[in-house]
């Protein structure tokens, strides 16, 4: 396993049990819920998380599909795809991933997905009433992933216009203002 792919799949491990307490929150009464993804409820997020999961875990295999109908998860089932995940990453993986036909290094896609699994965490910390910040380290190393990842293009479709930059603010209140999210 390059160092690369380590930081990654630390970096995975943290944003998995930061998303694990998240998850804790979710009833089913909770399900109707608006989350801070615009038009999403809360039954509409786990549904994401649920397909997210199932991709990265594909990665593992070295190519992703990009054609799958979201699920309606519950969220032991989202906690053992993830345990299964973790797993799948802590091996040796293919040095590259295939992602709708391009060819994306294997510890970027990991860290994308630290970062997808982190933030949508957050996202149902905020539905689920748990409010739980992102850990201010787990943050600061997201920053410059986020930053790679997220274009202007990316705006208004997978992620809302930044927010301005509170240069002052804690890590994790830099990292939601830079994905859209207050």
């Amino acid at each position: 396993m390059t160092t690369a792919l380590a930081s990654a799949v630390e970096l995975l491990e943290r944003s998995l049990g930061y998303t694990r307490v998240a998850l804790a929150g979710v009833t089913e009464a909770r399900l109707g819920t608006p989350t801070p993804c615009r038009g999403w409820t809360l039954h509409d997020l786990l549904a994401h998380m649920d397909d997210s999961l199932d991709a990265f875990t594909e990665a593992a295999g070295g190519s992703i599909t990009l054609t799958r109908p979201p699920a309606a998860p519950r969220v032991m089932v989202l906690q053992q795809k993830a345990c299964a995940l973790l797993g799948l990453w802590s091996g040796e993986g293919p040095p590259e991933v295939r992602v709708g036909g391009v060819d994306l290094a294997t510890d970027l896609l990991v860290a994308t997905a630290a970062l997808e699994i982190t933030v949508h965490g957050w996202d149902v910390a905020q539905a689920t009433g748990v409010g739980t910040p992102i850990p201010e380290g787990l943050a600061a190393d997201l920053m410059p992933i986020a930053h790679r990842l997220v274009s202007e293009t990316d705006r208004g479709t997978r992620f809302a216009a930044a927010l301005p930059d509170p240069v002052e603010a804690p890590a994790d209140v830099r990292l939601r203002a830079f994905l859209g999210r207050a």
